[in-house]
């Protein structure tokens, strides 16, 4: 089953396959969005700041159940980040607004 499959990273790490994008979901139903995708079988969630519900999307991680290490959570800066400093900010906001302790990945958007 797809939900079980996973890419392997250059750096070892494994990525599923397919993940819960959340795009258009906004962050008060991102809690339970989670919490379905991951009843049954999603190990992914995908999120950016751009959507507005990495909060929701944090929460429904939190407490979906699952240990955080068995959830691969990736998101994105948002494209407009041009400067070192600004990606230093904009990650530690995505990292307080998610509140999981660490992303697994963390993307440009639309770079």
């Amino acid at each position: 089953m797809i939900l079980n499959e996973t890419y392997t990273l250059s750096n070892g790490l494994e990525i599923p396959k397919l993940g819960l994008g959340t795009w258009f979901i906004d962050d008060d139903k991102a809690v339970q969005a989670v919490r379905d995708a991951v009843e049954i079988g999603y190990r992914h969630i995908d999120t950016a700041e751009a959507y507005g519900n990495e909060r929701g999307v944090g929460e429904g991680v939190r407490t979906c159940g699952l240990k955080r290490e068995e959830v691969f959570v990736t998101t994105k800066l948002a494209t407009e980040m041009k400067t070192y400093d600004d990606a230093v900010i904009a990650i530690d906001e995505s990292l307080a607004k998610l509140d999981i302790g660490y992303i697994d990945l963390m993307l440009i958007h639309c770079p």
